[in-house]
């Protein structure tokens, strides 16, 4: 279900530079930073009636205690633009406020200005660039 849903949306994947392939989803599934227990990774989809509409991988506790980092989000390419991916972030940070949560980090591919335009309309602010194998990522932050 998770590859039929990320292959229908070839638009993340030319930009990061990387074929979609059921072993890369295996992959981006089981990864995380290397002082990070699997514990505190989640993948989540989110539902509306049995539609898969978006799926986030996010990490508890990553840079720091108080932080929480998002690896990937990726909305249904069918609803993009209708203002649900926002309500699903807002709705998924306040939650992690109430946990205790201050903060949330993400990685944007520089050369995608769609991503780039989604996270700063919903309040994320670019800290940094920071350079990878596929190139520029501009690590970006929200307080909560």
């Amino acid at each position: 279900m998770i590859y039929s849903f990320c292959k229908s949306n070839t638009q993340y994947y030319e930009h990061c530079g990387k074929d979609i392939s059921i072993k890369l989803i295996e992959h981006d599934l089981r990864v995380a930073p290397p002082e990070i227990p699997m514990e505190q990774k989640y993948y989540i989809g989110f539902f509306d009636e049995g539609l898969l509409v978006a799926v986030i991988d996010l990490i508890a506790g990553y840079p720091n205690n108080n932080s929480v980092f998002i690896g990937f989000f990726m909305m249904n390419k069918e609803l993009q633009g209708a203002g649900i991916g926002s309500k699903i972030i807002s709705e998924m940070l306040n939650y992690l406020k109430k946990l205790g949560f201050e903060k949330c980090q993400l990685g944007i591919d520089k050369t995608n200005p769609q991503s780039n335009y989604f996270w700063r309309k919903n309040g994320f602010e670019v800290i940094r660039e920071a350079m990878q194998e596929e190139g520029t990522i501009l690590v970006a932050e929200k307080q909560f």
